[in-house]
Formats: structure tokens, sequence, C-alpha cells
């Protein structure tokens, strides 16, 4: 690696490390002509791009903003946190990157993240597949929410969602 101070190519890596939940890994070098320390990131490069196929047949690059943005206003005054969300979007993303190579469907990433979201916050869950699934009546939603009541998954701390309390 060339150092940015001296531009010799002459260094050492006193320290490496990964970054951005293992995607880059950090290190520092020291150049040995001129003792100043540098860092280098190293990164997989992006050449395949994931094209998601919309419910119109239109195609539009993946975007994982979207997916943690979708979350956040469904999961908005639940007791979900970043984190939460986070994990959410990775565990889908990486179900995403397991089963599709170039295109992959908008209603594939709905399914991997209500799954997930389903298990954490049930309230939240609806909201999402209100939206997701664009239900044409109310009573569908009923039915959704109905079919949630009476899932055995109640996340520790979670009261039911038609409960009396």
């Amino acid at each position: 690696m060339q150092c940015p101070f001296c531009g010799q190519d002459n260094d050492k890596v006193i320290d490496s490390r990964s970054s951005d939940g293992g995607r880059v890994v950090r290190r520092r070098r020291n150049c040995l002509n001129c003792s100043r320390r540098f860092t280098t990131y190293e990164r997989v490069e992006d050449t395949v791009r994931l094209t998601v196929i919309k419910k119109d047949q239109s195609r539009q690059p993946y975007q994982r903003e979207k997916m943690i943005t979708g979350l956040e206003k469904c999961c908005f005054k639940r007791p979900v946190s970043d984190e939460q969300i986070a994990a959410i979007v990775d565990g889908a993303e990486e179900q995403i990157y397991r089963n599709f190579d170039k295109e992959v469907p908008s209603s594939y990433i709905g399914d991997a993240l209500a799954g997930r979201l389903r298990e954490i916050d049930k309230i939240a869950y609806v909201r999402f597949a209100s939206v997701y699934r664009a239900f044409e009546d109310v009573g569908e939603l009923i039915t959704e929410a109905e079919q949630v009541k009476h899932d055995p998954v109640i996340p520790k701390g979670q009261k039911g969602l038609f409960s009396e309390e």
C-alpha cells in the first residue's frame, strides 16, 4: 500500500479488524519510511447489483434503506429497538442473497421481513401487513389480526393483541 504522506510503498499492518457488520476490513498501517500511521479500508466491490421486481413488474435497484424505513414506520411507538430492526433487515438480506443472484421479487422481500417482524412484535407486524399486503377491506385486516392473535409465539413482555388489560 502506498503511504499517503511520503508516497513510498513500504508499510507494515499494525492492526486489522472488521467493521460495518463484517462487510469491511479496517487496517491500521505504519509507514516504515516516514513512520506515520494511516488507515485503509478493504471492502468487496459492488459489481453485482440486485434488482427488485415490483408488483407492477417494474424494476428498481435494491435499497436496504427502504426496508429500514418501512420497518421504522410500522414500529413507531412500539417497543422495537433500532438494533432489532437492523437484525430483521440483516436476516432478511442474508435470506435474499442466499436465494437470489440478480433479481428478487418485492413479495419475497416483504415475506422475509414480515416473518421476522411477527416474531418480535405482533402489533408492528399487523401494521406492516396492512400496507404490504394492501388489504381490500377491514375484514381482511381483522382476519390477519385474528390469525396473529392465535399464534402461540408471544415475545417476552408483550401484551396480547386483543387483551382486555
